[in-house]
């Protein structure tokens, strides 16, 4: 029997948890990339500023059990006649029993309601826009017949800034770590933590609102006894006051006690803590003053509601689908605007420590998730992207953003295989495409960027304008060609895993570059350059001849050509016979028509689905081939090795809509909805409020466990397939283009679309009962030719389609 641990609240647009004992570490974000970090369901805390390996504030280390604790916690005292109690409206560390538990994840914030010992404990956690301030905002409410004396301590753990070498160096970074105490004649403190060599330019701190009757910075002295107290019951906590350690060197630890004396029943009291960083601690005085008013943070609350309430209601759905309308409305945009600012760095599986930054190819797609949003953010973003490619066009794999320096990412460690992803510099194309799309600001292609250079400082490093950076992402690509006349892989290309020898080819990289291609023919033909016009046309006509001259393998299409010519993604291959993105690319670069396109598409059907989503590939390698790469360091039905990578089912999701099948395309829609899991969570066990990395496949035991939650590109492509493909509001060079794809039994759907500065409310009808195929528009009561809305600029505008 599966048990059930939480359930959607749409009303409040949250997901409430009712145990905290979840199959896995759930977590949420709060903050951005400039200050924030992950909050895990059980209080841990991982906190940063600009950059989670070069500026990390708090201790968390994801790999220890969720009985322990982890970079923060909460601990509520209770004075009785046999002692002080403790335990933790987070359960996790006192793992003291809870009589009610409420953990509510919400739009940047994690919010939690339990009761416990005539308690109750209302705690709510999150960032107020633009600050780099992390606010804990704690109510206590006496719920019981008799009077209760109470207290509250906060605990932060702070790591050296430098966070892997936290954990490799445990000789120069416990001697550099330094907390201070400063008191305050109101009985309020403030404590002041640095690596020493961090002193005079970035200091974090913690406060809070209510006069502190003591603290603790000494690690050693908040767990007592030599450590041999634990974070279940700190031995600190069972004397009557903390003994105000600071720290000149060791383990830093923030922890007030604030004692809130004797509570009457019904009563309610309200600690606030904040814990930030800064160039100088006189820096943050504004920021503590403001925030020890209850009212301020009321206000600072009601702020990042409101934010998220305008950024949702771009765009609104309403189909006869309730799933689709929780996620379109709410988790799924929700989940795009975390993937634009964290990219693949920090996360539970993705611990930030520097082997990865911010990845070109990785954020290239997740700006297209929030375009609709955020498009002037993600034009920013496209710029540092921009900033990274190589004058040859190629792009460099990943950078960190507090220093902008790049790399090549793991290709370094192949020394004997191409130092270039063949499909990253590809990515911006679409990227910049789809912001141009959205807003019509066809003056950014003008716009000067610098190229990347590893020995030339920023000053010294040529430039060209986007539109040219683009067209080198071309160049590259079409000068760097195999045998077939293929674009070469290099290290790999979207399936990471698959490193094959130098030589080899990608069809992969083929089909994005055919779908790049037909990006830059619009930008082209829009900006009336006729010369790159026909030299863009002249390339996809070509490709897409040497794709179908030798890439059809009689039912699908091949993945790869190695370096001496074989296929893989092959009926000749025992293993990695079929390959999915072999399938889906074809139809969406316009490669694949008539029945090759509905040939492969089917074959990905029979041989690839499941009920938990579309296989990767198939059948799964069995045993290490290093010819093959890291696919092969996986069994069979895990990962890229026959795993169902959700980051490829919204594109054969896209496929399908344009091969026109809009039950299948539903279908498959459906199956990897995370909130489909809510039901099953012992066995996906992953958070059913955003979309996993990964599922395990059927060839797998654990068929059906997801993990990697957050950081994936599955959210910025589902979100796409299901606004633009399924449903058919899509934003083009000359306006928003009506074009639907739905199931055949839809009798009717309705969205309301932010476009330009215009509202346009938008009704759907299916009178005839097909899935695609618009018969008529009406705009403001007048039928319009076409299916390009016009582009109004401002005021509101009623929409009527009709399929048939």
């Amino acid at each position: 029997m599966n048990k059930q641990y939480g359930y959607f609240d749409d009303q409040n647009k949250e997901y409430v948890l009712t145990t905290p004992k979840t199959p896995i570490k759930w977590a949420n974000y709060v903050g951005t990339l400039d200050f924030g970090g992950l909050i895990d369901t059980t209080g841990g805390t991982v906190v940063c500023k600009q950059d989670p390996a070069l500026n990390r504030i708090t201790k968390y280390i994801a790999q220890l059990p969720q009985s322990e604790f982890k970079g923060s916690t909460i601990y509520i005292r209770r004075k009785t006649e046999q002692g002080y109690q403790l335990f933790s409206p987070f359960y996790t560390p006192c793992l003291e029993a809870l009589d009610k538990f409420e953990c509510r994840v919400g739009l940047s914030y994690t919010r939690w309601v339990v009761e416990a010992q005539g308690l109750q404990i209302d705690v709510k956690i999150f960032v107020p826009q633009g600050s780099s301030t992390l606010l804990q905002d704690i109510k206590v409410t006496n719920i019981s017949q008799q009077t209760q004396a109470v207290d509250v301590a906060p605990v932060y753990e702070f790591t050296h800034f430098d966070a892997l070498k936290q954990l490799v160096n445990a000789d120069w970074v416990p001697q550099t770590m330094t907390l201070k105490a400063h008191a305050e004649d109101s009985g309020h403190v403030v404590l002041e933590q640095y690596a020493y060599m961090k002193r005079d330019s970035a200091v974090n701190y913690l406060s809070c609102n209510r006069p502190v009757d003591s603290w603790e910075g000494d690690r050693r002295a908040f767990l007592g006894d030599n450590e041999f107290g634990s974070w279940s019951k700190p031995l600190s906590l069972q004397e009557e006051s903390l003994s105000n350690s600071e720290c000149d060197r060791g383990d830093n630890v923030g922890a007030l006690l604030v004692k809130l004396g004797e509570l009457a029943p019904g009563q309610t009291e309200r600690v606030i803590t904040q814990l930030g960083q800064v160039p100088s601690l006189q820096e943050a005085e504004a920021d503590i003053a403001l925030y020890r008013n209850e009212q301020a943070v009321d206000q600072a609350f009601a702020e990042l509601s409101n934010f998220w309430e305008n950024y949702l209601d771009v765009m609104q759905v309403d189909t006869p689908d309730n799933a689709m309308n929780s996620m379109l409305n709410v988790h799924n945009p929700r989940q795009c605007h975390t993937t634009k600012n964290w990219s693949r760095y920090l996360s539970l599986y993705q611990l930030g420590y520097g082997a990865r930054g911010i990845g070109f190819r990785d954020s290239s797609q997740d700006l297209i998730g929030v375009m609709a949003h955020m498009p002037q953010e993600a034009r920013e973003f496209a710029e540092r992207l921009l900033s990274v490619q190589l004058e040859n066009g190629s792009a460099m794999h990943q950078y960190f953003p507090l220093t902008m320096e790049a790399n090549e990412g793991d290709s370094r460690e192949e020394p004997d295989c191409p130092d270039y992803y063949g499909d990253d510099h590809l990515w911006i194309v679409l990227t910049v495409a789809q912001y141009l799309k959205e807003t019509g600001d066809l003056e950014f292609l003008n716009k000067p960027i610098t190229y990347y250079s590893k020995t030339l400082e920023l000053a010294d490093r040529s430039q060209g304008s986007v539109y040219e950076h683009l067209l080198k992402s071309i160049d590259f690509t079409w000068n760097n060609i195999g045998e077939h006349g293929l674009p070469l892989l290099g290290f790999a290309d979207w399936n990471d895993t698959v490193n094959l020898p130098s030589g080899a080819e990608s069809l992969f990289v083929a089909n994005l570059f055919g779908k790049a291609l037909k990006e830059l023919i619009d930008i082209a033909s829009a900006i009336d350059d006729k010369a790159n016009l026909e030299l863009l046309n002249g390339y996809y006509q070509e490709m897409k001849q040497r794709v179908n001259q030798h890439a059809w393998d009689g039912e699908w299409w091949v993945r790869y050509f190695t370096n001496e010519g074989e296929p893989i993604g092959s009926h000749k291959n025992q293993h990695g016979s079929l390959y999915t993105n072999g399938q889906s690319w074809p139809v969406i670069s316009g490669f694949a028509e008539g029945d090759r396109m509905l040939a492969g598409l089917d074959a990905v059907n029979h041989k690839l689905n499941t009920k938990y989503g579309i296989m990767l590939s198939g059948p799964g390698y069995n045993g290490f081939d290093p010819q093959l790469g890291g696919v092969s360091t996986y069994p069979p039905g895990a990962k890229e090795n026959g795993g169902i990578f959700l980051h490829s089912n919204p594109w054969v999701m896209m496929a399908e809509t344009i091969a026109g099948n809009g039950d299948r395309a539903f279908e498959y829609y459906n199956q990897i909805n995370p909130a489909f899991h809510n039901d099953n969570l012992d066995v996906f066990q992953s958070e059913p409020y955003c979309y996993p990395q990964n599922i395990l496949g059927a060839e797998h035991k654990q068929f059906g466990m997801g993990r990697n939650a957050w950081l994936s590109g599955t959210s910025a492509w589902t979100y796409v397939a299901g606004t633009q493909y399924i449903l058919g509001i899509k934003p083009t060079l000359v306006g928003l283009e009506i074009d639907p794809c739905i199931p055949k039994a839809w009798p009717s759907f309705s969205v309301k679309r932010r476009y330009r500065g215009a509202q346009y409310n938008i009704t759907v009808s299916n009178p005839q009962g097909v899935s695609s195929g618009v018969a008529s528009i009406k705009v403001n009561g007048e039928t319009i030719s076409g299916k390009v809305l016009p582009v109004f600029n401002d005021g509101e505008h009623q929409v009527e389609v009709v399929l048939g």
